[in-house]
């Protein structure tokens, strides 16, 4: 666990303490997100911090049991809930307003008699652990897009417990919230955008993990710990976070997408194993991600690099129905496509190919149709003249 993540917890559980004991608190803290200037405020139960274009609620009278949370303040819109506002935990009714797109970590953990919320759909993010331990919220309604989750957002809820036993691979909307459940080859569905933040962490039933190309950052401590984990595809990804895939020791086999931009330093920390990395790009690109050059890790892999053997991308509309040889799109394959090959080959491009048919065409995934592709398709034919 980070320094920052390990204070959090602490403080955290020191306002728990404090408001179990009934002692008053104010929880705004001491520090701001980031370098932006701000000014501290009260506005009826509410602590607030001022940014030049917005509001952060960071504090609430402990002893609120109903809470509205206002959609403005000093003319400026209620956007972000701060990090451990620790202040929440009397709350039985939340209502948020439409203005809020994110909610901090541990914002409103603890809160015991919260039996449901509905989140606005202007949430963008729900931070880590943001709802624990919340025992008898048993009903979330959510925005209706994909958001970005945190680590055990909702841990030790009914609600959490009820998403599982549906299936253990908790999605909403586009979301990953939980995989501690899951056993086995994960695949996660293409429409998937966000994977949370330590969403298989620990699992050990778990033996290879698939994630789609929608998916571009693989964010902290996702798959740490995961003992039996030996292979990943990660088909989009462009940045690997902290401990993304520290202590998977038999992690053997990674491909991984060419957009890849940067991996922590910590992404394989504590791994002993040695993996083959396949990485869809070419070897200058690999040399141009931004990683730590003495990763053990990555010193021990063996590295094939194959610029042309990324998997078609769902996103993308004319990836999506790929038929590997055919080039007329007529949804067969045959002499014709052949023959449309060989023409648009041989007369400087005359015989028009629409983008897609020049992937269908090519058939020996070179990056482009060529002749050698020609023989491939005739092949297939015969395959299936025979089979008919």
């Amino acid at each position: 666990m980070s320094k920052t993540k390990r204070f959090l917890k602490l403080t955290a559980f020191a306002a728990a303490v404090m408001m179990a004991a009934g002692m008053s608190l104010t929880v705004c803290p001491a520090y701001a997100d980031d370098e932006e200037e701000y000014t501290y405020g009260v506005s009826g139960d509410f602590e607030y911090m001022k940014y030049s274009d917005h509001i952060a609620i960071c504090g609430c009278s402990t002893e609120a049991s109903s809470v509205t949370i206002p959609s403005t303040i000093e003319g400026l819109p209620v956007t972000r809930i701060h990090d451990n506002t620790g202040s929440f935990a009397a709350v039985s009714s939340l209502t948020l307003p439409d203005t809020l797109t994110e909610i901090g970590p541990f914002a409103f953990s603890w809160c015991s008699d919260l039996k449901s919320v509905t989140l606005p759909d202007s949430l963008q993010l729900i931070d880590f652990q943001a709802f624990e331990q919340c025992s008898s919220l048993s009903e979330v309604v959510f925005p209706d897009h994909p958001f970005q989750t945190g680590a055990r957002t909702f841990d030790e809820t009914p609600w959490l417990n009820a998403q599982r036993q549906k299936d253990p691979l908790v999605i909403v909307n586009g979301s990953v919230i939980d995989g501690r459940t899951c056993k086995g080859d994960v695949v996660i569905p293409s429409e998937v955008k966000y994977v949370s933040g330590g969403a298989f962490d620990g699992n050990n039933d778990i033996t290879s993990l698939v994630v789609p190309s929608g998916v571009k950052n693989i964010l902290d401590c996702a798959c740490s710990n995961c003992e039996n984990l030996t292979s990943v595809e990660l088909n989009g990804a462009e940045f690997l976070d902290y401990g993304v895939f520290s202590g998977c020791n038999k992690l053997k086999n990674i491909k991984i997408s060419g957009n890849l931009k940067t991996i922590h330093p910590q992404a394989f920390a504590d791994n002993t194993g040695t993996a083959t990395i396949t990485f869809y790009g070419t070897e200058e690109k690999w040399n141009q991600v931004d990683k730590d050059p003495d990763d053990e890790y990555l010193k021990r892999a063996k590295m094939v690099f194959d610029p042309n053997g990324a998997p078609a991308d769902p996103d993308d509309p004319q990836d999506k129905d790929i038929l590997l040889g055919d080039v007329n799109e007529d949804d067969s394959v045959d002499v014709e496509d052949v023959v449309l090959l060989a023409r648009f080959l041989t007369e400087d491009g005359a015989a028009v190919v629409s983008s897609r048919g020049m992937k269908n065409a090519d058939v020996n995934k070179s990056g482009k149709p060529d002749m050698d592709d020609g023989p491939l398709i005739l092949q297939f034919v015969a395959k299936l003249i025979a089979e008919f």
